[in-house]
């Protein structure tokens, strides 16, 4: 009987198994149509405590990345095909190219890559590395570009078996952007302390 062979013997419990980028890259991507709430906190030297805005991003096909902003504003970007649309209420849309906005351009590129799993496009640009388990994990990427790494130290995922729960970028310059996601926005909602939604985005349980 399993009880009696492990009886004496701890090696019988299950090892936690490790991740590498791929599985983790597999297990998140969801094809668009797709969608999920965020909480995303801004640092700055200027605030005693960072920015929080609240909203959802959205891909409703692949070639297209909208992030709407429900408060502390209201506000929609809309990237596709090269352009960005930014539309305020009351204020007319403006439209620009996204080569003159690089940061827009790396966030629809990568968070586009994440989404569709697609690790051959993010190594194109980034070093990346996993650890932790598939119950916990944590993935670092990193800059290859000399250009993009004189803006970006590197980009930080966290998260759950198949969920990715937050992101966290690392500007060369300034202070540091977390975004949580989908489950851990949702407890995000009821949180203010910086602490403890630092603690949510790191996947520690509350």
């Amino acid at each position: 009987m399993p009880i009696l062979l492990c009886s004496a013997a701890p090696l019988c419990a299950a090892p936690s198994e490790g991740v590498d980028a791929g599985w983790i890259l597999q297990r998140i991507a969801r094809p668009a149509p797709a969608s999920t709430g965020f909480v995303e906190l801004r640092g700055s030297a200027l605030l005693k405590t960072p920015l929080r805005v609240e909203g959802r991003y959205a891909r409703p096909d692949a070639d297209t990345l909208v992030r709407e902003v429900s408060a502390p504003y209201r506000e929609t970007t809309t990237l596709r095909g090269g352009q960005a649309t930014l539309e305020r209420q009351g204020k007319p849309p403006r439209r620009f190219a996204l080569d003159k906005v690089p940061e827009l351009a790396a966030l629809q590129d990568s968070f586009g890559a994440i989404l569709s799993g697609d690790r051959r496009l993010l190594e194109q640009h980034y070093v990346l590395a996993a650890e932790g388990s598939r119950q916990q994990w944590r993935m670092q990427l990193k800059p290859k570009d000399a250009a993009l790494a004189q803006r970006l130290r590197e980009v930080r995922l966290f998260g759950r078996g198949a969920e990715l729960r937050c992101i966290e970028s690392e500007p060369a310059k300034g202070d540091m952007q977390r975004t949580l996601l989908a489950g851990a926005a949702e407890q995000a909602q009821q949180v203010a302390d910086a602490d403890a939604l630092a603690a949510l985005c790191h996947g520690q349980r509350q």
